[in-house]
């Protein structure tokens, strides 16, 4: 299913980072993203400045994106949670709302299990505000654009053409 553009809001975006405080707070996580399915960063939260989030956007869409072709081939609709375990550190990536990617990196002063349990919150609070935000963005385009009456005649007068 296609999702139309979304606009963010200051009080989304307020919210969304909010969110993202506590789970770092709460999973005892090092850094948390949220990505749009394209790749783009949307919001971040904890130990970000050690990480290229730009190229970490990037990556984790790729990953979503290539996951979900594996889950084609064995008949899944998709993977919802990817879990990468590293030496040092782990990194719990799931999708909100069909919408979005939440990346959780975490080390050894956490658990997977605490982390997937934050998260499950986490992903229910996100997807309310997407949902929110999913029909802002249908509403305002729904309204008539401010230009559409503007004809192709009165930019010719405004301009002396």
């Amino acid at each position: 299913m296609a999702y139309p553009q979304l606009v963010m809001y200051e009080e989304e975006a307020k919210q969304i980072s909010s969110i993202l405080d506590k789970l770092v707070r709460d999973s005892n996580a090092k850094a948390v993203f949220l990505v749009d399915k394209d790749g783009q960063l949307i919001s971040q939260s904890g130990e970000t400045e050690n990480f290229d989030s730009t190229s970490l956007a990037s990556l984790t869409a790729g990953n979503i994106a290539a996951t979900g072709g594996l889950a084609k081939l064995i008949g899944e609709k998709e993977f919802s949670i990817i879990f990468h375990e590293g030496e040092k550190d782990n990194i719990h990536i799931s999708i909100v709302g069909q919408r979005v990617i939440l990346v959780v990196i975490f080390d050894n002063r956490s658990s997977l299990g605490l982390v997937r349990l934050r998260v499950r919150k986490a992903s229910d609070e996100l997807a309310s505000i997407f949902d929110k935000l999913a029909e802002k963005s249908k509403k305002a385009a729904s309204s008539e654009s401010p230009f559409a009456e503007i004809t192709d005649e009165d930019i010719d007068k405004l301009f002396n053409i």
